[in-house]
């Protein structure tokens, strides 16, 4: 079993403690669910549980209703809480990485030259984004799509990519 990150609270909804999710699975309609409990990670809570006691979706994203969040003051103090749960190992399919797995790997272009480190991955709507630390430069930000990324290789500790001419200087 691994802990994955499927959320982060964004901000507070409203006056009664619902908070806002920015999702960060592809499956948020099983992962968001009341009932549904989630380790943290960040915050007051400590790594404290929290479970969901209602649900809803507004423009694409869950409102979250939590136990013992009553008001928006409780809600507030959770900004930026990360919810994980626990998710066997087997259950991902090959073309599926978690963060962490990703995180500190070497990103070489097609041919072998080095472009950098992965520093975090930003999670999109559309898709998400590799955040490459890079030696006296700014850091670049690939897309992990197929086009872009060719493989991830566990053994060599590689992300293989092959970019368009000028994403790097952006």
């Amino acid at each position: 079993m691994a802990e994955v990150v499927v959320g982060r609270i964004v901000r507070p909804h409203g006056l009664r403690g619902e908070v806002v999710v920015e999702v960060r699975t592809d499956d948020p309609d099983a992962r968001f669910q009341p009932g549904a409990e989630f380790a943290t990670r960040g915050g007051p809570l400590k790594g404290a549980p929290l479970k969901a006691v209602t649900v809803r979706w507004h423009q694409g994203r869950p409102m979250i209703g939590f136990e013992g969040v009553q008001d928006r003051n409780g809600s507030e103090a959770l900004r930026g809480v990360l919810l994980a749960v626990d998710v066997d190992e087997d259950d991902l399919a090959d073309d599926e990485f978690r963060d962490d797995d990703l995180v500190g790997l070497a990103v070489v272009q097609e041919g072998g030259d080095p472009i950098g480190t992965v520093a975090r991955i930003e999670h999109g709507a559309g898709h998400e984004t590799l955040v490459v630390k890079r030696e006296g430069t700014h850091p670049a930000r690939i897309p992990f799509v197929a086009e872009m990324v060719l493989g991830v290789d566990f053994e060599t500790e590689t992300v293989t990519v092959d970019l368009p001419p000028g994403l790097l200087e952006l």
